[in-house]
């Protein structure tokens, strides 16, 4: 499923769901950066319990970015994962549980597709390498002025799989991070962190997914516990919704568009490498001082409420009169379901069947026509109902020849339209551009030839005036220079364009003439379309995908060896008969190790990140499995426009054969290699100040070899299973950090344990179903936000959870008062340096100097720094606001900690508290005034001595 297209689809439909981040930046005070306290309640309006990363969507755009220059070497990008996270966690600041996720060993299914996307990077990062020095030595061959080429290898994004020694250095900086901020940060101090790293099989999300499911069926699960995913696939949308938490939000990145690139070559912005001229860099500020600093802002952060598209849902899907009771929960599983037929990252998408097309509402119109007479849903806990998904099918099927059709005619009106307007814009430009001095640019360039002083003026005129002229003896596009010489850089004819449309793509398929089907059997499966025995064979292989989707999203992975075998779907009319298809699946099957999966996903190019002995068999004429790694590989549009739209016709991958060639060559590996080989497990890290810490210390001291049951009345009612780690971190201990430009944690107090998920029987069921005990949250949409999704108004979401929320509002008297107070520039002003008011810091040491008191000595000298932010009350002794109506479940373990002795007392922090000992919480709606500002500077400290705030004023 297309990230994009399905996130503006979602987005424009249903606009309520999209909150705007209320994002709390770090102040700086007196020159020193003062980090923000995520211990204090969230300025969001919302207060979350658990935080879920998918790492992977972290990792990419901080090791290679797309919109600001990348790192320079590994150091920086794990710095920059450091802050990527700390960034989130400000945002949501989770009081219960931080969940890390990296991508492990993926199912086979997902195999398929990851091997596409690395043979693309790798083949378009070495075209684009080759059209980089391409382009470098005609500039410069030319005159054109580039800064010197850095000489550094370029970094390849495949080696973010698992078994790379990539992943291996990540796991072991991230162990490091945990504990760095479980000593440190007053955000961590309470909270159970789980690390999945990439030794640990299965997708990030799918890891996360699982580890909630399995929570849920324990009984002391919370139902009513508010989850936050972070993550930017348009799955993780489907996701949140197949677990039936009532609270659940998804924060992601902002998407936007066409954001500015850097030019590879000279690192400017506003152009591509192709169309770069060599010119010199403007200069940035009076002095140059602003060189280093990027045009583009710092992306902004969105949450998607999940509850607010359950409404959406709910109404959209509500029907009357049907022949058995409707359930919304079992509704929004079959929407889940009908969105997998326009793409996902284990099948592709239906030929009839496009997002951009209005895809998912036909499904949606033509299930609630069906549904009828279907006798009841199509799914149940992730389980499909094959006769009741061919009725849908097959009514998809009989309009399919009208949809190709109209897809046509819509592609020719758009043609149409575009070459009236190249028409247009050609008629109503200039037939005349002046060049030289004169040459148009646009506003705020300093780098064109326009915004050089004149020489002479007057001469600068005359030859514009002979130029428009047009005199038989000078060519209009030729100027003049001062001594009368002509010039090239005068004004230059804008000639027409060569063609009135762009060329496109070849199209044999023709789907909107007769006999589209014939002919997309032969040219995509090259077989007749009366071929019905293959034919079948397709479809069965689809039905197949389908089931193990679902069944994939809603129970975990039915079958790690199970895959597509096929580039193409069939079409939905094909689908007749599928109800006595079998979609059972082989049990008791086991996951690729990572350097199986690497051999089955990397290309050639990226060999260096394999062993010799197995690197050879990728590039080696004479190797068993040569043909699994083409140096070329044909691209095949499938009717779209550009190239990383197509379909990559890549050799399927022979698990048999790839197996019986790496028997050779395993006993070369070296003892570090086999380690990075193998499968691992999760982590579990808590500080001294957790009620599980004394627990897990214990375990270490008495050197229990057996697995131990997790105390569910100590961690919020988690349960698994803890063994000792052997590589574990414990207190007082030095935490060397793997990272030279970070200091070491020579006074740890925080201690990890491996951790093991909840196990079950290979056959249980997950029910997909609200859990009791669970509340409802109360309803967002009011009858003015149904318009909204249709009347095409444009649509502004709004700041935070609290829709009452009170922006701050200066009138025209206030800003004139500021215009006389306060002097023009920034930092020059009495509130230049200071820090908020104190009445907002609520105990934090990082207390702002008034003007004219003399410096503090260094009171925190001796202080460890562990101890350094003990001045905030923790959230859990603070008042506590109930989230919702009625007393929460006093569950079995609750009862249990009322009860229990004094062993854990010595942790002076007990995390459970309040009714059912769950972490007290602010109310989600509370009222308070905020007001969003970053760094604390003279117009902010004077909008908040202007407005008088009051004491429950929040500064973010």
């Amino acid at each position: 499923m297309g990230v994009p297209a399905f996130f503006r689809w979602l987005s424009r439909k249903y606009p309520s769901i999209i909150v705007n981040c209320v994002e709390e930046k770090p102040k700086e005070c007196n020159g020193v950066k003062v980090p923000v306290d995520a211990s204090k309640p969230n300025p969001n309006d919302v207060e979350f319990d658990n935080l879920y990363l998918d790492m992977n969507g972290i990792i990419h755009p901080c090791t290679h970015p797309e919109d600001k220059p990348a790192p320079k070497n590994e150091d920086e990008m794990m710095v920059a994962i450091f802050e990527y996270i700390d960034r989130l966690f400000n945002i949501v600041r989770p009081r219960r549980l931080l969940y890390m996720a990296i991508d492990g060993v993926a199912p086979r299914a997902k195999m398929n597709q990851q091997r596409s996307r690395r043979f693309r990077a790798s083949k378009e990062g070495m075209e684009a390498a080759v059209e980089k020095q391409r382009v470098r030595e005609e500039i410069l061959a030319k005159g054109g002025f580039l800064p010197p080429e850095e000489i550094k290898e370029r970094f390849d994004s495949n080696c973010i799989t698992p078994g790379t020694e990539f992943m291996d250095n990540l796991a072991k900086c991230l162990r490091y991070y945990i504990a760095d901020r479980l000593n440190n940060d007053p955000g961590w101090k309470n909270l159970t962190v789980i690390l999945s790293d990439a030794s640990a099989p299965g997708e990030g999300e799918h890891k996360i997914m699982d580890y909630i499911r399995r929570q849920r069926a324990q009984p002391n699960h919370d139902p009513n516990t508010h989850h936050c995913l972070c993550g930017a696939d348009a799955d993780l949308i489907m996701l949140g919704l197949a677990t039936h938490e009532p609270n659940f939000t998804i924060i992601r990145e902002e998407f936007k568009p066409n954001k500015p690139k850097p030019c590879g070559l000279c690192n400017q912005f506003g152009h591509e490498v192709k169309d770069c001229e060599g010119l010199p860099r403007e200069k940035k500020g009076k002095h140059d001082e602003l060189a280093d600093s990027l045009p583009c802002a710092e992306g902004e952060f969105i949450f998607l409420r999940l509850n607010v598209l359950r409404e959406y849902l709910e109404r959209e899907l509500t029907m009357a009169s049907l022949p058995f009771t409707f359930d919304v929960e079992r509704s929004i599983d079959d929407w889940v379901f009908m969105c997998f037929f326009v793409g996902n990252d284990f099948l592709p998408h239906l030929p009839s069947l496009e997002i951009r097309e209005g895809a998912i509402d036909r499904l949606v119109n033509i299930y609630k026509n069906v549904v009828h007479k279907t006798g009841g849903y199509l799914t149940e806990s992730g389980y499909v109902n094959l006769q009741r998904v061919q009725m849908i099918m097959l009514a998809v099927g009989e309009v399919e020849d009208s949809i190709f059709k109209k897809r046509k005619d819509d592609e020719d009106s758009f043609r149409r339209r575009q070459k009236e307007k190249r028409k247009r814009m050609k008629r109503d430009q200039p037939a005349f551009s002046p060049g030289g001095i004169l040459t148009p640019h646009a506003l705020g360039s300093r780098n064109s030839p326009a915004s050089q002083v004149a020489s002479n003026p007057r001469q600068a005129a005359y030859e514009m005036r002979m130029q428009n002229n047009s005199s038989p003896s000078i060519s209009p596009n030729t100027s003049f220079t001062s001594d009368g010489s002509p010039s090239p850089i005068g004004g230059i004819k804008r000639k027409a364009e060569d063609s009135d449309s762009e060329p496109e793509p070849e199209d044999n398929v023709r789907l909107w003439e007769a006999g589209w089907k014939q002919r997309y059997y032969k040219n995509k499966f090259d077989v007749d379309a009366a071929d019905e025995k293959f034919r079948r064979k397709v479809v069965q292989s689809y039905v197949e995908g389908l089931c193990w989707v679902l069944r994939y999203y809603y129970q975990g992975c039915a079958s790690w060896k199970w895959y597509y075998p096929f580039h193409y779907a069939p079409f939905a009319s094909d689908f007749e008969g599928i109800a006595d298809m079998p979609s059972d699946f082989e049990k008791g099957t086991k996951p690729f190790k990572p350097l199986e999966q690497l051999m089955g996903v990397f290309p050639a190019a990226s060999g260096n990140f394999l062993p010799p002995s197995w690197r050879k068999l990728m590039s080696d004429p004479d190797s068993s499995i040569i043909d699994f790694y083409p140096e070329d590989f044909a691209i095949d549009l499938n009717g779209k426009k550009y190239a990383w739209q197509g379909v990559a016709l890549l050799p399927f991958v022979d698990e048999r054969r790839l197996r019986a060639a790496l028997e050779e060559v395993y006993p070369d590996l070296t003892p570090e290699e086999t380690k990075r080989n193998s499968l691992g497990g999760d982590v579990l890290f808590v500080g001294k100040h957790h009620p599980l810490h004394d627990f897990i210390l214990e375990l270490y001291q008495t050197g229990s070899t057996e697995p131990v049951d997790v105390p569910p009345e100590l961690c919020h009612g988690i349960q698994g299973k803890f063994s000792l780690d052997e590589e574990a971190v414990l207190p007082d201990q030095i935490v060397c950090s793997p990272v030279p430009m970070l200091r070491d944690l020579t006074q740890n107090t925080a201690i990890s344990i491996n951790f093991k998920d909840p196990q079950f029987a290979e056959d249980y069921i997950f029910k997909a179903v609200m859990l009791p005990g669970a509340r409802k949250p109360a309803p967002v949409l009011k009858p003015s936000d149904w318009e909204k999704s249709s009347n095409g108004r444009q649509w502004k979401p709004q700041l935070g959870f609290n829709r009452d929320r009170r922006p701050v509002h200066l009138d025209q008297a206030a800003f004139r008062t500021l215009g006389h107070v306060m002097p023009r520039g920034s930092g020059a002003g009495i509130y230049g340096n200071a820090a908020p008011p104190p009445a907002t810091y609520q105990g934090n040491l990082y207390r702002p100097l008034l003007r004219g008191q003399a410096q503090i000595p260094k009171l925190m000298s001796n202080m460890r720094p562990q101890d350094s932010w003990r001045g905030p009350p923790p959230l859990f002794q603070q008042q506590r606001f109930d989230r919702g109506v009625g007393a929460e479940p006093l569950l079995p373990w609750n009862r249990m900690l009322q009860t229990q002795n004094a062993a854990f007392q010595p942790n002076q922090y007990q995390m459970l508290a309040g009714p059912g000992g769950y972490p007290p919480r602010r109310d989600d709606r509370g009222g308070r005034q905020v007001i969003q500002c970053g760094l604390w500077d003279e117009k902010h400290a004077a909008l908040f001595v202007l407005s008088h705030a009051s004491q429950d004023t929040i500064f973010s």
